[in-house]
């Protein structure tokens, strides 16, 4: 049996013939593609939990990947256990330390001590600090890391990355440096489709509480409009007397209006519906060409948001409106709009953005906490089950949304060989719902609500939140396994791995770093802290190395030697806390820059090593707190813990959500996921493997010899 076109195999399309029976048969059979899907923050108890009660079903998604390929029964990440730090790591198979994305967020060397940069837009495989002109920062000549990617677009195969990390097409500079150089060009961030991943548009989530008395008859140049739309009221359409919302986006300014119509013909006065739009633009009938969606109707029965595209707005942005209470006679009605995204337009990814914005949409709403820890005005009047509401209409539309943009992708691009894929949940809600801790209060403003206090509705509500979003992030992988489809065994005819950058675990205090560094003599002038969740990197303003240092190199050591002594010493005693233990250590691994013989050494300063987790851009001191602790979380006003001394700078404090990462990724709970089938994998079980090992065998499996800065060692998975 001969084939004119192999290339076809890629695709899938050749029902029934498995790679096995035309390798049999003799025909030449290229590998077939690999998917590699993160789920952020997937944990391996809880998906096996979850399967084995059935709340996965054993037969789709991450249960399908376990029943005809393979699983690892732990896949420890990296340290600290952080989103962009996992995912850079994943994506290089090399370690934080050697890669240089230390954390979330931290500080370049070469910055202002006072300026940061995000993990997920810093420098992948670090910078020279003093290649430039006049000893300033510099492209690297000797990258520590490279992306897989690099080597694969080398060597004549076609990437995609779909909101991967990283994989974003942006001129990296050195943040608060004037005139900075590129350090990393865009070209090492750009591969064959490129779509960045999305960010804030300017325009912040808000609640809107509303009662009849501010609605009055709508003009009747807004009835005709509905009319015209095809959209009927079998009661007088009312209007919100005065706009709702004003504001610019995008260098535009809207003028948001609502109306309400009764759409069942019931005889009665039955308001069910509002219509979103901006007076500018009316409401225009359609139909609409993406990423246009014209005006916002939502049904309130429905339970659904209905999203609002920003005519004219330069970054191509838009949000999304939800009802959670609409009384029939507008008695009360309250709305929700979600904050405003967009995707970067990213000069060397341009042309891949607006393929999605014209194909998909404009970046959908994501999950924001803003809404259940009503952070976002307006919520005064939300009930909490209003707000979580919204919360899980983001989840599913939102997930939805990023499924959409990688199907659009690979569709875009048939051939790819790789295509790189990240869905953001569980992440968000085990952050915000993983409630199962006695010593975590399920009332935040109450720090008597832990232990027999606690609300045990609220816990089995929380319970089921981190559920659905399992169950969402399982069926986004499913719908990727949909899209390439199975051979008669079953098996997915692409190899798709499933992996994820972390996982998680329950937090109940959380710690205040500032206060702590006032308590114990610190001057933030000459070390400042830079967190992110438990994980924390101490930087010493030194003269030479940060660009407005100030400290010498001798007081660096003293200082040094004193903030890890201070952190040492650094306890809980709180006996609601501390489980029958007269105290626990806040701070469960610290590690220090290496520092030369020699102070006069040219390498002080900027020497790496520390148990190999001290990069060049890692803090003098890195530090990872206790599980169970975490610097996220703050209230304002101050909610102290049970039984904590009353004080003005406390260095405990309740927090307002529940779970976290970026501990010591040794422990259990930090453990990864990993699953994969596909032709060309061998079924089967591993007990221990690396994130940093899944680099390296995606290069090996393609032909491509795995860049000499990888960590990792190529996996038996592949044949």
């Amino acid at each position: 049996m001969k084939l004119s076109t192999p290339s076809i195999l890629t695709t899938g399309i050749l029902a029934g013939l498995t790679q096995v029976s035309l390798a049999t048969a003799g025909v030449s059979v290229p590998p077939a593609p690999v998917i590699l899907i993160s789920l952020d923050g997937a944990t391996p108890r809880i998906v096996e939990q979850y399967l084995q009660s059935g709340d996965l079903p054993s037969d789709k998604g991450l249960g399908l990947l376990r029943a005809k390929g393979v699983r690892a029964v732990r896949n420890t990440t990296v340290s600290p256990s952080l989103t962009a730090v996992g995912h850079i790591a994943i994506a290089t198979g090399s370690i934080a330390a050697h890669n240089d994305i230390v954390a979330n967020t931290f500080h370049l060397v070469s910055s202002p001590l006072a300026n940061s940069i995000s993990g997920f837009g810093a420098p992948i495989g670090g910078y020279c600090v003093s290649c430039g002109l006049g000893g300033t920062p510099a492209e690297s000549p000797l990258p520590t890391a490279e992306p897989l990617w690099a080597g694969l677009l080398a060597n004549g195969k076609k990437v995609v990355c779909a909101t991967w990390p990283g994989g974003d097409g942006v001129d990296v500079k050195i943040p608060g440096l004037p005139g900075s150089a590129i350090v990393q060009p865009a070209s090492e961030r750009t591969v064959t489709y490129t779509v960045p991943f999305g960010a804030f548009a300017g325009v912040s989530g808000k609640g809107f509480a509303y009662t009849a008395s501010d609605f009055s008859a709508a003009p009747s140049t807004v009835v005709n409009q509905l009319t015209a739309a095809g959209k009927l009221s079998y009661s007088p359409v009312l209007q919100k007397t005065s706009p709702m919302d004003t504001f610019t986006a995008g260098g535009v300014s809207y003028s948001m209006r609502v109306a309400a119509l009764d759409t069942t013909n019931d005889g009665t006065v039955n308001y069910d519906t509002l219509v979103f739009f901006d007076s500018t633009i009316g409401i225009q009938p359609g139909p609409f060409t993406l990423p246009s969606t014209g005006p916002a109707y939502v049904k309130f029965s429905d339970h659904h948001s209905s999203q609002f595209y920003l005519e004219g707005s330069s970054n191509k942005a838009g949000f999304a409106y939800y009802v959670t209470v609409l009384a029939p006679d507008l008695s009360t009605v309250h709305i929700t709009r979600s904050s405003a995204n967009s995707i970067p337009r990213n000069p060397a990814v341009l042309a891949n953005v607006d393929d999605v914005n014209n194909n998909v949409g404009f970046w959908a709403p994501q999950p924001d906490f803003r809404f259940p820890e009503r952070l976002n005005p307006g919520l005064a009047s939300f009930s909490d089950s209003e707000l979580e509401a919204v919360y899980q209409d983001q989840i599913s539309t939102w997930t939805d949304y990023q499924v959409r943009l990688a199907l659009r992708a690979r569709a875009a691009n048939p051939n790819a060989d790789l295509t790189m894929v990240y869905f953001e949940q569980p992440d968000g809600s085990c952050h915000q719902y993983l409630l199962t801790d006695p010593r975590q209060p399920t009332n935040p403003t109450d720090n008597t609500s832990i232990g027999a206090n606690q609300d045990s509705a609220k816990v089995a509500r929380y319970q089921g939140y981190v559920k659905f979003a399992y169950q969402q992030a399982n069926n986004a992988v499913q719908r990727i396994i949909d899209s390439v489809g199975v051979d008669a065994n079953g098996i997915p005819r692409a190899n798709i791995l499933v992996t994820s950058d972390h996982g998680f675990d329950t937090f109940h205090t959380y710690v205040g770093i500032n206060n702590f560094l006032a308590s114990r003599g610190f001057n933030t002038s000459q070390v400042r802290a830079y967190t992110s969740g438990p994980a924390v990197n101490f930087y010493i303003n030194l003269q030479g190395r940060e660009s407005n240092g100030t400290v010498t190199r001798a007081q660096y050591l003293t200082l040094q030697k004193q903030l890890r002594d201070a952190l040492h010493a650094f306890r809980d005693t709180n006996s609601n806390y501390t489980l029958g233990a007269a105290s626990v250590p806040i701070f469960d691994k610290i590690y220090t820059r290496p520092v030369p013989a020699n102070i006069n050494d040219p390498g002080f300063g900027v020497i790496t090593g520390g148990s190999s987790l001290i990069g060049q851009d890692s803090g003098d001191v890195y530090a990872l707190l206790t599980a169970g602790y975490n610097f996220d979380g703050n209230q304002t006003p101050v909610v102290q813990r049970l039984g904590d001394a009353a004080s003005g700078s406390p260095l405990f404090q309740v927090p307002n959500f529940y779970g976290a990462h970026g501990y010591d990724p040794n422990l259990v709970n930090m453990s990864a996921i990993f699953y994969a089938a596909g032709p060309n994998i061998t079924p089967g079980t591993l007990n221990n493997i690396r994130n940093i090992d899944i680099a390296p065998t995606i290069s090996h499996f393609f032909g491509v010899t795995p860049a000499a800065t990888v960590d990792g060692t190529v996996l038996p998975i592949f044949h």
